[in-house]
C-alpha cells in the first residue's frame, strides 16, 4: 500500500541567503534556524506517521521537490560541495530498497533522505507491527540494508530477525554522515553532550561560522545533511546507542567528555559501554583529532584509539587544563562554565576550538552569552528564600551528583523514575555531604530508599506533585529543592522535558500561595 502526499514538506526550502562573513541564514542564527526547520519538517513528516497509524506496512511516498527532487539536490549539492568523496544527496543511492526501523525523528528523517535518492523505502513502526508481521515484510520486501533507529538495541527481536536474514545493518546516524558534505566534530560521553555540543555551535557563529548542532541533539543527522545550505561544521552529539551500528563513521574531530555508569539497563556492563563509546575513534588516523579526557586515558593506557591525541581535564597534566577561571590564555571567569563540575567540559571545548581554528574571542564571548539548554539545572523559582531547580535531564546517577556539587546550602532532593543502573551505592557519599531530606519518587523509590535511607533521611512521595508539595514544606530560607531525579521518566512521563514541565507546574501553583520571584 502507497500514501501520497503532495507537497507540505516544502516548507524546509528556506531560501539562502551569502553569508559574507555572517553567520546568520536567511536573517535567522543557526539556533532559530534550526526550530523553524525541524518544525516544518516535521510537521509536514507527521502527516506521513498519522497516515501510517494502524496500517502495517503501510509505504509514505512523499511527493515534494524538497524530498523527491534529485535534479534539485544535484544543483544543491554542486553550490555546497566541498570536494568530500561522499555521495551528492539527491543522487542515485547505493541501495535500491532500505528498511527504515521507527518512525520517530530519526526514523523519518532516514526515509525522506532515502526518498530524495530514489530508494523504495519501506518503515515500519514498532507499535504496529509484531514479529511476525516483521518477519513476513522482510521476506516480501528484500531489503539491501535496514537503518536502525537508536531506540532499537543489537538484543531486539527485529534486529534479530534482520541478523539471521544477511540484511545488512546502519546506524542512521551514519546514513546521514555519509552524505555530509562538510567536515563533523562529534561529541560522545556520558554526561553534559548537549551543553558542549550547544557550545561549540554558539563559539562557531560568533566566529562567523555556521555550526548545525546535529544527532542526539538538535537535527538527525539524516536531516542536517539536507539543509538548503551547507554549513561550515555539523556539530554531532552521539549517543552509545548510535554507535552500535556504525561501521565507517569517522569525525575530522572526535571528543569523549566522561565514561560514568550509564545504560547499564540496554548495554549489561561497564565494559561494553566503554567500547561502545570508543567506536567513536575507531576509524581515525594522524589526518583526524581525537580529544580525551587526561584522568581516561591515565586509567586507561591501552585504550584502542587512535595513534595521537589531546587531553583535557582539571590537572595541569593535561593538554588542555580547567584552573581558576580559565583553560590556557582563554577566560572563563564568571561564565556558566566557570566551576569544578563543568570546567572539565570547558577544557574539551577550548581543545576543539584550537583544532577547528576558532579564535580566543570567539570561545570567551560565546561563554559569556551562553544560554544553558532547558531542564539543565534550570533555576526556575525563588519562594520565600528557597530556590527551585529543575534538573530533569540528571537521567543518571552521575549527573545527580554532578548537580549536588553545583549547589551550596542545604538541598532537598527530589529523585526516582526507572533506573537505569542497579548498583546505586556509589552516590551515597554525595547524598551525605550535600543532602538534608531525599524525596522518592517512581519506580526506583523503593531500590532508592533500601539503598540510601541509613545516610540520609528519605520520604517516599511516590508522585512529582507530592514531592514538590513535601519539600516546599520542609525548605527553609537558604535551602534548595532540587528535581534531579537519576533516573530516566518513562514510568510516569514520556520524556525528561515533560517532566521537568511538570516541575515547574507544581513550583508555580506554590507561586500562586507564596510570595516570591518566578523564572
Amino acid at each position: 500500500m502507497v500514501a501520497v502526499v503532495s507537497g507540505g514538506v516544502q516548507g524546509l526550502c528556506v531560501p539562502a541567503q551569502k553569508r559574507s562573513g555572517s553567520c546568520f541564514l536567511n536573517g535567522l542564527h543557526p539556533s532559530g534556524l534550526q526550530r523553524l526547520v525541524c518544525a516544518r519538517f516535521y510537521a509536514a513528516c507527521l502527516e506521513c506517521v498519522h497516515l501510517r497509524a494502524g496500517q502495517v506496512g503501510c509505504s509514505v511516498l512523499l511527493c515534494s521537490p524538497f524530498l523527491n527532487g534529485a535534479r534539485l539536490w544535484r544543483g544543491v549539492a554542486l553550490r555546497l560541495g566541498l570536494g568530500f568523496d561522499v555521495k551528492n544527496v539527491g543522487e542515485k543511492s547505493e541501495y535500491k530498497s532500505a528498511l527504515v526501523l521507527g518512525c520517530g525523528r530519526s526514523g523519518v528523517a532516514a526515509e525522506a533522505l532515502l526518498r530524495s535518492e530514489g530508494v523504495e523505502t519501506l518503515v515500519l513502526n514498532e507499535d504496529a507491527c509484531d514479529i511476525k508481521s516483521f518477519k513476513s515484510h522482510v521476506s516480501t520486501f528484500h531489503p539491501e540494508i535496514a537503518i536502525v533507529s537508536p531506540g532499537f538495541s543489537l538484543e531486539h527481536s527485529w534486529i534479530q530477525e534482520l541478523i539471521s536474514c544477511g540484511v545488512p545493518l546502519l546506524s542512521e546516524l551514519e546514513l546521514g554522515w555519509s552524505r555530509r558534505r562538510c567536515p563533523v566534530i562529534a561529541v560522545t560521553g556520558s554526561n553534559g553532550k548537549s551543553t558542549v555540543v550547544k557550545w561549540i555551535a554558539d563559539a562557531l557563529a560568533h566566529a562567523g561560522k555556521v555550526g548545525v548542532p546535529c544527532g542526539n541533539y538538535g537535527f538527525p543527522v539524516s536531516a542536517a545533511v539536507m539543509l538548503p545550505e551547507v554549513p561550515d561544521w555539523l556539530v554531532i552529539e552521539v549517543s552509545s546507542f548510535q554507535l552500535e551500528t556504525v561501521e565507517d563513521f569517522c569525525p575530522e574531530i572526535g571528543v569523549l567528555l566522561n565514561i560514568l555508569p550509564n545504560h547499564l539497563d540496554r548495554h549489561g556492563d561497564m565494559e561494553t559501554y566503554r567500547n561502545l563509546k570508543l567506536r567513536l575513534f575507531e576509524k581515525m588516523t594522524l589526518n583526524e583529532v581525537a580529544i580525551l579526557p587526561f584522568d581516561f586515558c591515565q586509567e586507561n593506557p591501552g585504550t584502542p584509539v587512535v595513534v595521537d591525541f589531546e587531553t583535557f581535564g582539571m590537572g595541569v597534566r593535561a593538554d588542555y587544563c580547567f584552573q581558576a577561571g580559565k583553560v590556557r590564555a582563554i577566560d572563563l571567569s564568571g561564565t556558566y562554565f566557570d566551576n569544578d563540575v563543568l570546567g572539565s567540559a570547558a577544557a574539551a571545548v577550548a581543545a576543539v576550538a584550537n583544532a577547528c581554528g576558532l579564535p580566543q574571542n570567539a570561545l570567551e564571548a560565546s561563554a559569556r552569552t551562553f544560554e544553558p539548554l532547558p531542564h539543565r539545572m534550570e533555576t526556575v523559582a525563588k519562594i520565600n528564600g528557597v530556590r527551585f531547580i529543575d534538573d530533569s535531564k540528571a537521567t543518571n546517577l552521575a549527573g545527580m551528583c554532578a548537580a549536588l556539587r553545583m549547589v551550596s546550602g542545604p538541598i532537598h532532593l527530589i529523585a526516582g523514575g526507572r533506573a537505569k543502573e542497579i548498583d546505586l551505592s556509589f552516590a551515597k557519599d554525595f547524598l551525605v555531604k550535600h543532602v538534608s531530606r531525599l524525596y522518592l519518587i517512581g519506580e526506583a523509590s523503593e531500590a532508592m530508599h533500601a539503598a540510601w535511607a541509613t545516610s540520609v533521611e528519605c520520604l517516599p512521595c511516590e508522585t512529582l506533585e507530592k514531592a514538590v508539595s513535601a519539600a516546599a514544606a520542609h525548605a527553609r530560607s537558604g535551602d534548595t529543592v532540587l528535581l534531579s531525579p537519576a533516573c530516566t521518566s518513562f514510568d510516569q512521563f514520556h520524556s525528561f522535558g515533560e517532566r521537568g514541565d511538570a516541575f515547574v507546574r507544581e513550583v508555580g501553583c506554590l507561586f500562586n500561595e507564596y510570595a516570591g520571584d518566578f523564572g
